[in-house]
């Protein structure tokens, strides 16, 4: 009797122990689930604030941003500034490509860099470039919470105006990041959430608005909408990245729907879209998470996709296109290729890959057959041949940086912090001039513009505007 009641006390312990270690698995699992839950719940709230204006401002809440300033009279005399004027303006320059039509640059800059002409410190932060038309100055930046727009005189660069427009993105790098697009009379801005504005260009009041995330049902980025609107004709061209309206066209005067096209159904993929008008078809191209993709511009049809990704799937560069070739690159060693389009358009083949050039942010720039940009992860400076795809050269110096591209010369504005002028050369690196950027705030990152002699450069709060004439 004893040993079977030993044994059954045994037992019974023995039972008690392993249910005990079930049950604490078992909680820890209930926990484990919770957290996840908890994560994805978070995670979903983040993509959705970083892609939606949840606060809709009123004209009396934005009213105290808005600031109208007088001519003093003190007109920058030496400046060629007023030599032309523009209507229109849009990102890196009327073709999209980094190539400013410009004429007797200097082709050396002093030891210390060229003459400024004049600063303004006080845009608050933002990455976006000076757009230039109908003889004034347009660039955004954030105070507060609220994406401000400036309107600066062209001739003496004196701040005209200021105007509040709506909320803008203030964590995680704060600031606008899109280039405002000047068009016919009115301007054209995307917020870093996703809200997309049309101002009248005389009074600055608001034409239409559309939320990009709750009209049509898109997408939210990490990091931000950092697309610069496409104006063609009367249509301007966004990408959403919904999986019903991954693209659509609006009326430009209206905001009024043209045409949606599901287009691979993935997310956007910060890329400023790329128009192509000298095939059979006119077209759309821009760069989705994983696809480069083109649309028919008229009716919104897929015209192709061709595979291109990255381990972020962040794809911010603006296709370069030239004779029916499309060239195409991206960062964390994602790579470049350059794409030859068929049948007027309707298909795509491949014709090189490299992959050492993984640009990020900085665009690149076609001179002559050659490809100059800076590479990412790979942190040099490229030459590329533009027929091949063979690597020329690749040097440590100014990379990463993003490249414009005027009068036979590049501009290479570094993240380290120094404007650099070089010689395009598929021989070897040409570092003409240099000088460091001492103004500003913040990142590197804005891309330079040359308008009539006189390049603006944006760095954070600072706009500086230099005679490179």
């Amino acid at each position: 009797m004893v040993a079977k009641k030993g044994l059954k006390t045994v037992s019974h312990y023995y039972y008690v122990y392993h249910f005990n270690i079930i049950m604490k698995k078992f909680v820890f699992i209930i926990i484990g689930i919770f957290i996840l839950a908890g994560l994805f719940f978070g995670w979903s709230i983040f993509l959705r604030q970083a892609g939606s204006d949840f606060t809709d401002y009123n004209s009396g809440a934005l009213s105290k941003y808005d600031k109208v300033y007088q001519l003093t009279g003190n007109e920058v005399t030496d400046s060629a500034a007023s030599e032309n004027v523009r209507k229109n303006s849009q990102w890196r320059g009327d073709h999209r490509n980094g190539i400013y039509d410009e004429t007797g640059l200097l082709k050396e800059w002093a030891a210390d860099g060229p003459k400024l002409l004049w600063k303004y410190e006080g845009l608050g932060d933002g990455f976006t470039s000076a757009a230039i038309a109908n003889g004034n100055i347009y660039i955004t930046g954030l105070i507060d919470d609220i994406l401000v727009l400036y309107v600066f005189d062209l001739k003496s660069g004196q701040l005209l105006r200021q105007k509040g427009v709506g909320k803008e993105r203030d964590s995680k790098y704060p600031g606008p990041r899109s280039t405002v697009c000047v068009n016919d009379g009115k301007l054209y801005i995307y917020n870093a959430l996703g809200m997309l504005y049309c101002l009248d260009e005389a009074t600055l009041n608001a034409v239409w608005r559309k939320d990009l995330f709750k009209d049509f049902d898109g997408q939210g980025i990490m990091w931000g909408v950092t697309e610069s609107a496409l104006i063609v004709d009367d249509k301007i061209f966004a990408t959403p990245g919904g999986a019903k309206n991954n693209m659509v066209a609006m009326n430009k005067n209206t905001g009024a729907l043209i045409w949606s096209s599901p287009g691979e159904g993935t997310p956007s993929s910060y890329c400023s879209p790329q128009f192509i008008g000298d095939q059979s078809v006119p077209m759309v191209v821009t760069h989705t998470r994983e696809h480069i993709i083109a649309f028919n511009a008229d009716t919104g049809e897929k015209l192709w996709s061709v595979p291109q990704t990255n381990s972020q799937n962040i794809h911010p560069n603006t296709p370069v296109y030239s004779d029916g070739m499309i060239f195409s690159t991206t960062g964390y060693n994602g790579g470049s290729m350059l794409l030859r389009l068929k049948e007027g358009g309707k298909a795509v083949e491949q014709v090189w890959k490299n992959d050492e050039l993984d640009t990020q942010i900085g665009g690149a720039v076609k001179a002559g057959d050659y490809i100059y940009a800076s590479g990412h992860q790979n942190r040099y400076w490229f030459c590329i041949d533009w027929k091949t795809g063979e690597t020329r050269y690749k040097v440590k110096d100014m990379a990463p940086c993003n490249v414009i591209y005027a009068d036979g010369m590049l501009y290479c504005y570094s993240e380290r912090g120094t404007m650099n002028l070089v010689k395009p050369n598929p021989e070897k690196f040409e570092l003409v001039s240099s000088f460091p950027v001492t103004f500003g705030t913040d990142q590197h990152w804005a891309h330079p513009v040359i308008q009539d002699g006189v390049m603006y450069l944006r760095h954070g709060n600072a706009l500086m505007a230099y005679q490179v004439k």
